[in-house]
């Protein structure tokens, strides 16, 4: 894509030293409005992402997703000329972003005490499982973990069945975005002060955050939420429905309004006048009534009748559609959600576009991305070094 204006972090330079998957994905959403964001990796073991899921022609497509917009630079940063290659680059720099285990840069001598002393305006984001301090600073930590232990996982699936775990990084995901405002913040702190700082990112927070009221209802009731599979305990009827021609729809009705809408349509507006039926909650507590009345309507009509007549009765209804529905959804086409990129290895590609739509500074996707350490030399050279410099870290392992 072609940047049609001036994209709003185009003066932000962004380190990426960070794997799997929160880090790097608040960096590529960085780097989506026009940061500069180097990806450094390892010489000799590239960012996992790069293998992850499938490929064609031996190119991994979560890292053309995950790495789009990045410049790519191999550092070993704990050999010596590693460790002060980055401190040159860091200088430059205006915001780090990592994932290693707690301790581990300071092993290497790459701290925040030395990192702030070679550019007092950075800002370092420290994302990882658990924190930087704490009985579980020190584990290995994955979202999938986050998502065990924040709760999110104890409420989700039937209630007669096991917790069920997201197919995909969830919390890692919400983690990237987390990171993403917590730099922002932090460099709108800058401005003020002019000092950089560290942000401490534990992938088990953000999850823990968006679950909503959970613990504030334990600590003043007790609470303790069930499963109950596809149905909340705050509105009825809220689940997903089979239609005649076999595909699934799914209905909501936070708003009372709408739920009264629905009712008139599947033909039962007696139980409008229910006395339960004024308030969400009474209303999920006859989930079964309602499921009922709503399911027999819609196992009666196709999914594009249901569609249709929900619309027409301004009730909230939508299909449940798998990728190759996303891919084509009116809906998505005119938002440009899924946008088309060309990429040098493989052709065009169809991949999500920026996350929000800026009316005078919008994002754009540059490029796809990259092989592993292919802007190297470049960077390097634009730091600085020579040839003969260059060689020299290569000679030593640090590239």
């Amino acid at each position: 894509m072609t940047q049609a204006y001036d994209p709003p972090l185009r003066d932000l330079r962004v380190l990426d030293l960070a794997t799997l998957f929160a880090g790097p994905l608040a960096a590529t959403m960085l780097g989506d409005f026009g940061a500069e964001v180097i990806k450094v990796e390892h010489p000799t073991k590239p960012d996992p992402s790069r293998g992850h899921g499938p490929s064609k022609d031996g190119v991994g497509l979560w890292w053309k997703l995950l790495g789009r917009n990045k410049r790519t630079l191999t550092l070993n940063l704990s050999t010596p000329g590693g460790r002060d290659t980055l401190l040159r680059l860091a200088a430059t720099s205006d915001v780090i972003i990592e994932n290693f285990r707690p301790g581990t840069l300071e092993r290497w001598g790459l701290g925040w005490p030395e990192l702030s002393a070679v550019n007092p305006r950075l800002v370092l984001a420290r994302v990882t499982g658990f924190g930087q301090f704490g009985p579980y600073a020190r584990r290995p930590g994955f979202g999938t973990l986050a998502e065990a232990m924040s709760g999110f996982a104890a409420i989700t699936g039937e209630p007669d069945a096991p917790p069920v775990l997201p197919p995909f990084g969830l919390a890692d995901s919400i983690a990237g975005l987390a990171t993403a405002y917590a730099v922002m913040t932090a460099l709108a702190a800058r401005d003020r002060t002019g000092e950089g700082q560290t942000v401490d990112m534990a992938i088990i927070e953000p999850i823990l955050t968006v679950l909503g009221p959970h613990p504030l209802w334990y600590d003043q009731l007790g609470h303790v939420q069930p499963r109950t599979g596809n149905r909340s305990a705050n509105n009825a009827p809220r689940n997903t429905y089979r239609t005649a021609d076999g595909s699934w729809v799914a209905v909501s009705t936070s708003a009372q309004s709408v739920a009264e809408r629905v009712m008139c349509l599947v033909g039962r507006p007696e139980l409008i006048d229910e006395p339960w039926f004024g308030s969400g909650a009474e209303r999920a507590r006859h989930a079964d009534v309602l499921d009922e009345a709503v399911g027999a309507w819609i196992a009666r009509h196709t999914r594009e009748e249901v569609v249709e007549s929900f619309e027409k009765a301004e009730a909230a209804v939508a299909p449940i559609q798998d990728v190759r529905e996303v891919m084509t959804d009116p809906q998505y086409r005119a938002l440009d959600t899924i946008t088309t990129v060309d990429d040098p290895e493989l052709g065009p590609l169809r991949m999500q576009n920026v996350l929000f739509r800026l009316s005078a500074t919008p994002g754009a996707i540059r490029w796809t991305g990259r092989p592993h350490g292919a802007d190297t030399d470049s960077v390097l050279t634009e730091l600085g070094l020579t040839g003969t410099d260059i060689a020299a870290l290569r000679d030593e392992g640090a590239l």
